[in-house]
């Protein structure tokens, strides 16, 4: 642990339970010697990142928290990918003042490569006991032209876009129940969009998951719009957050019956 930092991640819960609610994209914090480095200012890092999503999970038996930025490790990431170091890799963002020294680096893919370990010893055992689903929760900006320009297009971005581009075709019934149930919910004032790999397919997080446990474990990549915050002002609207939480909670139910008829 750095100095004056939690960890860079953490586990909670239960993890016997057969659902998981991950949010490795929650963090915000960067060791001393990643900000000294940062070209991004503390806003624009925010926004990028995921803020509440470990609000959106909480609801889930056995958690798992990212409290590292992004842009010091990007869990969701293979290894050799984890640490952004040109402008492709952040989608256009310049992250680095400087190029990051290799010491640097090392020091963060050593987070990256402790995080699927410690993350291995707890998932191997739930796999020995059964099938399990993980909700694999992240958050996406849909103003990106600004702060009073107009939102994006509902067409093409969904309140939820479920991620399965790396599921085996063993859990489809497990997404099917899961797109179902969410769209039943309502957050808002409204009923949510639910939609199937409209944005996102899911990247590193989800591809592991599926390698390591092709036969008991599923992960859904779930990608909720940010209609929960200002994703320019960070001002959150907790109402709808908290709808967004229990909408997430009452999918459990579901998802365990048809994880059963899959297995």
């Amino acid at each position: 642990m750095t100095a004056g930092l939690p960890s860079p991640y953490s586990f909670g819960g239960d993890f016997g339970s057969r659902v998981v609610g991950a949010s490795i994209h929650a963090g915000h914090d960067v060791r001393p010697e990643v900000a000294d480095l940062l070209e991004l200012d503390e806003a624009t890092r925010l926004r990028e990142e995921d803020p509440h999503t470990d609000r959106i999970a909480a609801g889930c038996d056995a958690r798992v928290v990212a409290h590292r930025s992004r842009f010091e490790v990007d869990l969701n990431r293979e290894r050799h990918e984890a640490v952004y170091l040109t402008e492709e890799d952040s989608w256009g963002l310049q992250v680095w003042r400087d190029h990051p020294p290799a010491g640097l680096i090392e020091r963060s893919l050593r987070i990256h490569d402790q995080f699927y370990a410690d993350l291995a010893a707890r998932l191997d055992r739930l796999a020995r006991a059964g099938p399990f689903v993980v909700f694999d929760v992240h958050s996406y900006n849909h103003r990106r032209d600004g702060a009073a320009a107009p939102h994006a297009p509902a067409e093409g971005n969904p309140d939820v876009n479920v991620g399965t581009g790396s599921m085996p075709e063993t859990w489809r019934v497990v997404a099917d129940a899961f797109v179902v149930t969410l769209g039943q919910a309502e957050a808002g004032g409204r009923a949510l969009d639910v939609r199937e790999n409209i944005r996102f397919e899911g990247r590193g997080f989800p591809r592991w998951v599926h390698r390591r446990y092709p036969d008991t474990g599923c992960a859904l990549a779930l990608e909720f719009k940010k209609t929960f915050m200002d994703e320019w002002t960070g001002v959150v609207d907790e109402e709808h957050l908290a709808d967004l939480a229990a909408a997430l909670r009452r999918t459990v139910p579901s998802v365990l019956r048809a994880l059963e008829k899959a297995a």
